[in-house]
Formats: C-alpha cells, structure tokens, sequence
C-alpha cells in the first residue's frame, strides 16, 4: 500500500489567526480579543417524494448562516450595536472576517468574510471578583459569505 500521509507541520496552529470586524457605518476594527471563534452554514433539505421509488429523495432548499466566539470581556462595539438597537430599533450589520495562516503549514492561507452578520445579543455588564479574567460568549447570524483566499492543496490529496 502507497497511502500518502499528512506533514504534521501542515496542521494549522489554532491560534495563528487574525479576526476584523467591518460596520455598516464602514469603520473596521481588529476583533483580537477573539480567541476562539466559528461559523458555520447550515444547508435547508426537503425531503423529495419520487413516483416508482419506495424511498424518497432529498433536495436542498436554502441556507442559513450562524457564528460563535468566546472573547476576553473588553469591548463595547458589541454593547453599541444593541444599545443603538434599544433606543432606535435599528440594528447595525457587520462583516466579520477571518483568516487562518500558520507559517509552518505548506498550505498558505484561507480568508471566509461573513456578510451581513447580526448579534443575537450578549452581556452588558459583569464582574466575577474571583476570577482572574473576564470573558464573554458572542453569536449571531450572517446571511452571505465569500471565501477570497483559500488553502491549497497538501501533497498527497490529489
């Protein structure tokens, strides 16, 4: 057997990455106290009933977006958006983008921009006078996205 096999050097560190936030408003800000962070499409199927089949197929029918991150608790661009959304019932939409790139990894970089991405919501205030930092959980929604940068191919895949 001739199986290729992966360079350890080729998994991507998980920390050697950058996150940038975009408002609507057009004013960017580097989201570092992110320090872990997904974001995931989830594909809508419909089950497809098929005349002279005794089983069903399946479609896809849309597409949702979602994303999560826990962050250090030492921001308020966050707290803003809601706090413009209480007073005024707009809420600002942000782009959120990332990019992973390991200098060790053969497979260069790879930037997703999430579009239109909206906060479900979040803490205002806190304290924990036992705790050695504070931190804060943060999700939303986003309802485009665009890839410009993508890893290549590691040796062996093709």
């Amino acid at each position: 057997m001739n199986q290729s096999i992966m360079n350890a050097l080729d998994a991507v560190a998980g920390s050697q990455a950058s996150a940038y936030i975009t408002l609507s408003d057009g004013n960017r800000y580097c989201f570092c106290q992110l320090y872990a962070f997904e974001s995931s499409m989830e594909i809508n199927v419909s089950e497809v009933p098929i005349l002279g089949k005794t089983g069903k197929g399946n479609k896809p029918t849309g597409w949702s977006g979602s994303w999560s991150g826990t962050a250090h608790y030492n921001q308020s661009v966050i707290r803003k958006m809601m706090l413009e959304y209480k007073k005024t019932g707009y809420m600002p939409t942000f782009d959120i983008q990332v990019t992973n790139e390991d200098l060790t990894a053969s497979v260069g970089r790879q930037t997703i921009i999430l579009k239109n991405c909206l906060t479900k919501g979040g803490i205002l205030a806190k304290f924990d006078a036992d705790a050695e930092t504070l931190d804060e959980e943060l999700e939303g929604t986003f309802d485009d996205w665009e890839m410009p940068e993508t890893f290549s191919m590691l040796s062996g895949m093709q």
